[in-house]
């Protein structure tokens, strides 16, 4: 091939790939506006937290309630309460986590099964009648119901104060 042609075709082969190269910066800031977008939960997501949520704290709300029964020493209805009105909670915030951005899931379950944990030491304690143990799994509980609320996305927190 004559030197000439030898060039030229070089020199068609870089303005191809410089063609290329063009149309694919081009084409990939056309697929997006440079910025990355955050999470965020859909107003079905916020629904169902929400819903969940209400009887999550009405639960948490009994608090003082399960306070005043651990500091009495009153087994049958300290029982009562766990299997009562805080019965569900293990199921509400199953739910809730179900709903959360993925990123805050593995915290949410995490907190979760440390709160029904302390919730089963805290009947356990009632049924063995360990006014200690009692005491010591209480102040678990209010802490895990205190840790696993901060888990709830803030336009609920929000919500749920207005409401």
């Amino acid at each position: 091939m004559p030197p000439l042609f030898q060039t030229l075709l070089q020199s068609l082969r870089r303005l191809a790939l410089l063609l290329l190269g063009a149309v694919l910066c081009f084409g990939l800031t056309a697929c997006g506006d440079g910025k990355a977008k955050a999470p965020t939960l859909s107003a079905d997501d916020i629904a169902v937290i929400e819903r969940q949520a209400r009887g999550f704290l009405a639960a948490r709300d009994r608090l003082p309630e399960l306070a005043g029964l651990v500091n009495a020493k009153d087994w049958t209805f300290t029982r009562n309460l766990i299997h009562g009105p805080m019965q569900e909670v293990g199921r509400e915030m199953l739910y809730i986590n179900q709903h959360l951005l993925p990123a805050d899931r593995a915290e949410a379950a995490e907190r979760a099964t440390d709160l029904k944990s302390a919730l089963a030491q805290l009947d356990e304690a009632a049924v063995l009648q360990d006014g200690d143990k009692l005491r010591k799994a209480y102040i678990k509980v209010a802490s895990g119901f205190g840790l696993y609320a901060q888990m709830l996305p803030p336009q609920v927190q929000e919500d749920l104060k207005q409401a």
